[in-house]
């Protein structure tokens, strides 16, 4: 793996209206990947250790590896282009002579992140894209300080209220309301496949 990764951690995975916004990053800097429903989803249940009744795609994938000796090592976030993003799955997986293999596969960010919380393992981002992204950390925080003050809030109001109560729903305008209405960066027409793979991403 090319030295020039650094690793990140999921910070908050909020839903939007029909899709998730993943937020990664470090201490020095958070950026967001729109990712669909369904894996949006998987990967907040996974962070909160909710159980399930029966086991989802991922955890029929995690059982499969596993039964062939194999795990997931790590997930490398290797390149970007507007705002789809593209991912490495690294898995390693030992025989019962104790023979090691490792296999890189190209994979969509949303199932590589969904993997590698599910399963504990490193979540690495290339420099090239630390460099491209925009840094949303002051957004995340004030949507997480405004959540923060609406359960508070709804505690002690009338719970009768609090579905008619909409005004502190997340959406997307909230991480670039200070940005102007010509940056289609993050455009609403890409989001249901923003984070699919490419074919021949660079690997690392």
């Amino acid at each position: 793996m090319n030295n020039q990764v650094r690793q990140v951690q999921v910070k908050a995975v909020l839903p939007l209206e029909g899709s998730f916004a993943v937020f990664l990053g470090t201490d020095e800097k958070t950026f967001v990947i729109y990712v669909d429903e369904p894996v949006g989803t998987a990967i907040s249940m996974f962070m909160r250790g909710i159980s399930k009744e029966r086991p989802l795609t991922h955890d029929l994938l995690a059982s499969v590896l596993m039964a062939f000796g194999g795990k997931v090592e790590r997930v490398v976030i290797n390149d970007v282009n507007g705002s789809v993003f593209y991912a490495r799955l690294i898995i390693s997986a030992e025989n019962e002579l104790g023979s090691r293999k490792v296999i890189e596969l190209d994979a969509r960010p949303s199932d590589s992140i969904a993997m590698a919380v599910q399963q504990g393992a490193p979540v690495y981002v290339a420099d090239k894209v630390w460099q491209a992204v925009e840094d949303v950390s002051e957004a995340l925080e004030q949507i997480e300080k405004r959540n923060l003050d609406a359960n508070s809030n709804a505690a002690v109001e009338d719970p009768e209220e609090d579905d008619d109560d909409e005004d502190d729903e997340f959406t997307e305008d909230d991480l670039f309301e200070d940005e102007d209405e010509d940056d289609d960066e993050f455009d609403d027409d890409e989001d249901e496949d923003e984070d699919e793979h490419r074919p021949g991403s660079s690997t690392f």
